[in-house]
């Protein structure tokens, strides 16, 4: 017999034995604990080794990352999944909200708050007009006269002291009283060197010519000074009806042609007649205009391409001898005194203003 043939005779022989020793502890505390021994550790079953991947795994599905367009549905895929990096991972960074401690950055307003915001906008008031909102036609005559800043408007003392022209009230209706006033400032403005021309204003023991213009009226002197040089017609000059000035009414055309026209022509007005009217203006409304506005109508059609109603109201067939003058109209008028050759406008004062003040130093 070889050495092979003898070395498995004596393993057969050990495994018998073996065999046979288990058999009789079957169910002794021996035979239990040899048992157990001899099993696998579970927890190797559950956790295998580092490096050896167990059966489950192997055999479960491949959990893939998720991303902003297939988000993960359970928290397991969730936890076992790498966090992504680049701009993927701004969807699942936790960021801190207003109120926690890590948060920095500025509240930003909740739709709620930004529709009252918008609400608020929209019903805010618009800001003041502009010069843009002056018809074109009559901006140029009213930045010189803003400019000589001789006539007060409304509202234009600012509480810093300083002067600021309320451009808003411009294209507003002028009073009756406040164009009196600007009448004779501006004429005695332009003619500062010829005080034949200038209107002298009623001294405050003057008996007042209107019922409704008192001396204690802030435009007493001038609505008086204009009623005794006979320019607004007055018990005074033979209109024993014409009692009352009515100061805070609004200004009408016809008003403001009558008044202003005499400290053009220096002269009396001529004779006028509703056809002579219609022949020379074109007016249809010829008829409307009352006898002494009449007059001053034609009167003003004698001064060709700088008379008042072209200057203030530009071409039109229909006078309108009662329609509400506006303060930017009233400034086109006012921008030009005198007769067609011998006139003075605002622009030839600005234009003297340098010269005069050189003269001075």
């Amino acid at each position: 017999m070889d050495v092979v043939s003898v070395r498995v005779a004596i393993y057969s022989l050990a495994l018998g034995v073996c065999w046979l020793t288990l058999s009789s502890c079957a169910g002794s505390p021996i035979g239990e604990s040899l048992q157990r021994s001899l099993e696998s550790d579970p927890q190797l079953q559950e956790n295998p080794p580092f490096g050896m991947a167990s059966e489950t795994d192997s055999s479960s599905p491949t959990v893939t990352s998720s991303t902003p367009d297939t988000p993960s549905s359970t928290p397991e895929a969730t936890s076992r999944t790498p966090a992504p990096f680049g701009p993927a991972a701004s969807s699942q960074v936790s960021i801190p909200e207003p109120g926690h401690p890590g948060f920095i950055g500025p509240v930003w307003p909740s739709s709620q708050d930004t529709d009252r915001v918008s609400r608020s906008r929209r019903q805010t008031p618009t800001t003041a007009p502009t010069l843009d909102q002056v018809p074109a036609d009559l901006r140029p005559y009213v930045e010189d006269m803003l400019a000589l800043d001789i006539l007060p408007l409304p509202g234009d003392e600012a509480a810093s002291g300083e002067s600021a022209a309320p451009v808003a009230v411009l294209n507003q209706p002028i009073q009756r009283r406040e164009y009196a006033r600007w009448l004779l400032t501006a004429n005695n403005a332009f003619y500062q060197d010829h005080p034949s021309r200038k209107i002298r204003p009623a001294v405050s023991s003057a008996a007042p010519a209107f019922q409704d213009v008192s001396q204690d009226d802030p435009a007493f002197a001038s609505v008086q000074g204009l009623a005794e040089a006979g320019i607004i017609p007055s018990p005074l000059s033979g209109n024993a009806t014409t009692v009352s000035f009515r100061p805070e009414a609004p200004l009408t055309r016809k008003d403001l042609l009558l008044w202003k026209v005499p400290l053009d022509t220096h002269q009396a007005l001529p004779t006028a007649s509703v056809e002579a009217v219609e022949e020379t203006w074109g007016f249809q409304d010829a008829a409307k205009i009352p006898p002494l506005a009449l007059r001053a109508v034609l009167a003003d059609y004698h001064s060709g391409e700088v008379s008042n109603i072209r200057r203030a109201f530009g071409f039109t067939t229909l006078f309108q001898p009662d329609k509400p003058v506006t303060r930017a109209e009233a400034l086109a008028v006012l921008w030009r005194f005198g007769p067609v050759n011998e006139g003075i406008t605002a622009q030839q004062l600005l234009a003297a203003e340098p010269a005069a003040q050189a003269e001075q130093h």
